[in-house]
């Protein structure tokens, strides 16, 4: 480890922390419908939207409204996106002429941008057209992630109102969201992406002359605006196969800055913005301060764990740290703080390959999302799933002092509870199931390319990017098979929207709950103590997937490299 890398990860924190109530701000404007300097510009735009949908803005939904009409969107989304796909090469904008993709990997691909999650199973410069690209994927991922936020939104109001039966409007807040957040960051970062030298066109293919004098064919894109969509929203989807560590992705350092920053931004000031909703800010603080504990720690491990590097290379005399499967322009603290931003988030993107960490390294970015990627997790996401967390939190404190638990001025009884645990619950029975069955079963065990601990690692790697909608790899599994396609997929769908249901129910059980006053006898949500509790549970429940996995997954690799030391 160097002083570098370490003023690397405390710039990033510093900068991240003071983005976070001016992003909140203006978050919050959003998730009350107010105007904003950008209305002037796109207000009109919004009310035309209005005006051809049929839509009124100001009709309020309960939460089971806001549930159906949020699920029928992404289902008709999807839909439009398997037929993009399986129609690729008859459509235009395909100068490669690429044809169209298989019907499992279509299906995989749908959902997996549908829910947020962004897996490929694929090479995208050598599987998608630029029209697939954009009209397909890129199209999921503003709306997947105006859908989070506006999910967030909605359970803000939950705890935020007083006897009401609705929650918000769906239609308005993904409006509002794509309109005046995430279009116009969008549009800032691409021009930026382009100034640094990331293509933005929509041709094909270069023919060019190498140093040596041989001819090479290079793949372009319009690169530059999905990468800002890409991070902003947590997406993560590359353009390119080797995705933020190709240098048409991601060819700077202040790039490759910038595209962390934009991964956890969003996050961050949702933190805020929650504060500002249930009107207490400091509440947010809380919130974000549990969130950086449990990143800071992650980061640690991590950065410690490839600048160490392997055992068994050092025994045979080659020093320094694991630069294997690392953009050199990046080097290991970079690597390092990436791989744990993107796990942290359900963002996926990578700049260096996550199977070739050693093990302790590869462990970290595991147990993030076996997390339930709330440590800032996905835009709107994040929060939510944190908010679970949080009420079981307090449910565990109220048993300690022998009373109803409360959390900002709302009761919470055993409606939220087991809405809370079966939300929490999807993830470990999913990605335990799943991986169980692979490991088992002649298909599963077909798509490992290396056998044991680090096999059985690529397998539960997948299966925990796909619930929890992350969409990194252990790149060692070969997935592109009707197997994982299908699979996949399923765990994809599930671990989004079999999360999203209790926790929009929840939002409106709150809803209805008349505000309770703090008391002498209530526990304080805002001090050290409470950030303590909240990092507890999370861990606690986390071990839930964490703890049965380990001995079989990455810490017996890590043994089995010991004992390569050793022996």
């Amino acid at each position: 480890m160097t002083l570098q890398g370490w003023f690397l990860i405390i710039a990033f924190t510093g900068i991240l922390l003071a983005l976070a109530k001016p992003v909140g701000l203006w978050l919050f404007a959003l998730y009350e419908g107010r105007r904003t300097p950008l209305h002037l510009l796109l207000g009109p735009v919004e009310r035309g939207f209005y005006r051809l949908s049929g839509i009124d803005p100001s009709q309020e939904q309960s939460w089971r409204r806001y549930a159906v009409h949020m699920l029928l969107f992404n289902a008709v989304l999807m839909a439009f996106t398997y037929a993009v796909l399986r129609l690729q090469g008859i459509l235009p904008g395909n100068p490669q002429h690429l044809a169209g993709v298989g019907e499992h990997l279509s299906f995989n691909t749908a959902i997996s941008f549908t829910a947020n999650t962004n897996w490929q199973s694929y090479g995208g410069e050598s599987t998608m057209s630029n029209l697939s690209q954009m009209l397909g994927l890129t199209i999921h991922n503003f709306l997947s992630s105006a859908t989070g936020i506006a999910l967030a939104f909605a359970l803000f109001r939950g705890f935020a109102r007083r006897e009401t039966k609705t929650v918000g409007n769906f239609w308005a807040d993904v409006t509002r969201i794509t309109l005046y957040l995430l279009l116009p960051l969008c549009v800032a970062l691409t021009l930026f992406y382009i100034a640094s030298g990331v293509p933005q066109t929509l041709g094909g293919v270069v023919d060019v002359q190498t140093l040596e004098g041989a001819r090479q064919s290079i793949l372009l894109g319009p690169v530059a605006s999905q990468e800002a969509i890409k991070m902003l929203g947590t997406n993560g989807g590359g353009f390119f196969n080797a995705n933020s560590a190709h240098p048409f992705e991601n060819p700077t350092a202040l790039t490759n800055f910038v595209q962390m920053l934009s991964i956890f931004v969003i996050g961050v000031g949702l933190t805020w913005t929650f504060g500002k909703a249930v009107g207490n800010p400091r509440q947010g603080w809380a919130i974000l301060a549990a969130m950086m504990i449990l990143f800071l720690a992650g980061t640690t491990v991590t950065y410690w764990a490839e600048a160490v590097g392997n055992p068994v290379l050092h025994h045979i005399g080659v020093a320094g740290g694991n630069m294997e499967g690392k953009e050199v322009r990046f080097g290991i603290a970079a690597s390092a703080l990436f791989s744990v931003v993107t796990t942290a988030a359900s963002c996926g993107a990578v700049n260096a390959m996550h199977d070739s960490f050693t093990a302790l390294g590869g462990l970290i970015p595991l147990f993030n999302m076996q997390l339930g990627e709330v440590v800032i997790g996905g835009v709107g996401a994040g929060i939510y799933g944190f908010l679970l967390f949080a009420i079981l939190a307090v449910f565990v404190a109220g048993l300690m002092v022998g009373r109803t638990p409360e959390y900002v001025g709302k009761k919470i009884e055993a409606r939220e509870v087991k809405l809370a645990v079966l939300a929490i619950a999807v993830l470990p029975l999913m990605i335990l199931g799943l991986t169980a069955l692979s490991s088992a079963l002649e298909q599963g065990l077909a798509g490992p390319l290396n056998k044991g601990p680090h096999g059985f690692s690529e397998i539960l790697y997948a299966f925990t990017s796909a619930v929890a909608n992350n969409g990194s790899a252990f790149a060692g599994l070969t997935a592109n098979t009707p197997w994982y396609n299908g699979l996949l997929g399923v765990a994809m769908w599930v671990g989004r929207f079999f999360v999203i249901v209790p926790m929009l129910a929840i939002a409106g059980s709150l809803a209805a709950k008349k505000y309770t006053p703090e008391s002498a006898g209530s526990f304080p949500t805002t001090g050290g103590l409470w950030v303590g509790l909240l990092v507890g549970i999370i861990l606690v429940l986390g071990g839930l997937t964490f703890l049965p996995s380990l001995a079989l997954g990455p810490i017996a690799d890590h043994l089995a490299m010991i004992r390569g030391q050793l022996f």
